[in-house]
């Protein structure tokens, strides 16, 4: 049984891998194994070093691979070769320690404030129950950034109407209160109202369906989508992007990046720290606009 077939049933047998894992581990190495038999005529464990595994980076960036499939590639070979090194077959990695292509992280779209408040206040949305509770799911992802988890289990009850704020369960089941605006109590009182005069209190949920059955993420989805679309030519309409805008809007106003991190729920600073590129890129322009020397 040579090496390469020896991994593979490690992966399988010892640490469990998925059969799509495998799969991918096995192209992989396969990969590396033709590459190094076309360039020195053979492939032998004990000779690969890190001159090899750099032009092997180096050839698949020229075939126009992504950074994260590089990666993935070279991961692929430092699990190999440390399988090696307990099977006291090789004595180092020659994967170790090398410069990757960085993974571009993509910056989060965004609706424009202007775009938003055309659409929440010049008459987009009708005033029957549909309209209303639309207009009311809009108002709530973009006023609080909620996550559409978070929104789906909300209840009545959620809501302190005299101080503003909301109470939601985030992931891990971790409780946090957020400030809403003020408009939203007007909201919630008229979806409420037609709520309950039109559809009857059927679920213990706020939000729920012309059948009175709780909504679903397709629904919210889709209202989203039909209603970003009259204000935005986005091609990313999603209930995220409304979780991207509250984020991104805050801290364009100046809000500290503690508190957008707390308002949003993240576990680490990294996670809201994608937010601080757009607003960055926004100072950038108001600089140019207004030093003399910009």
């Amino acid at each position: 049984m040579g090496y390469q077939e020896s991994f593979i049933n490690y992966l399988k047998f010892e640490k469990r891998f998925s059969s799509h894992t495998v799969v991918a581990y096995k192209n992989d190495l396969d990969q590396f194994v033709r590459y190094c038999t076309d360039m020195v005529g053979e492939f032998n464990v004990r000779t690969v070093n890190i001159k090899m595994v750099r032009a092997w980076i180096v050839f698949l960036m020229e075939q126009q691979l992504s950074p994260r499939s590089v990666q993935r590639k070279v991961t692929t070979l430092k699990s190999f070769f440390k399988f090696l090194m307990k099977e006291e077959i090789v004595e180092n990695n020659p994967a170790v320690n090398l410069p990757l292509p960085k993974i571009r992280k993509k910056l989060p779209n965004f609706v424009e404030e202007n775009n938003l408040h055309h659409l929440l206040d010049d008459g987009f949305f009708t005033n029957d129950f549909r309209g209303i509770r639309d207009k009311f799911i809009i108002n709530l992802l973009y006023g609080t950034g909620i996550r559409l988890s978070e929104l789906l289990m909300l209840k009545e009850g959620d809501f302190d109407t005299k101080e503003y704020l909301i109470r939601v369960l985030g992931k891990r089941k971790k409780e946090r209160i957020i400030p809403y605006p003020r408009s939203i109590n007007n909201l919630l009182q008229l979806y409420v109202d037609i709520r309950n005069n039109t559809i009857g209190l059927n679920s213990k949920l706020l939000l729920v369906t012309e059948k009175g059955n709780p909504v679903y993420e397709k629904l919210i989805y889709r209202v989203v989508k039909n209603n970003l679309s009259k204000v935005t030519s986005l091609e990313k309409r999603s209930p995220h992007v409304l979780r991207h805008s509250y984020a991104t809007h805050l801290l364009n106003a100046g809000a500290d990046l503690n508190a957008v991190k707390e308002l949003l729920g993240h576990s680490n600073l990294a996670a809201t720290q994608v937010y601080t590129h757009t607003t960055y890129e926004k100072l950038l322009v108001s600089y140019k606009q207004a030093h003399p020397r910009g």
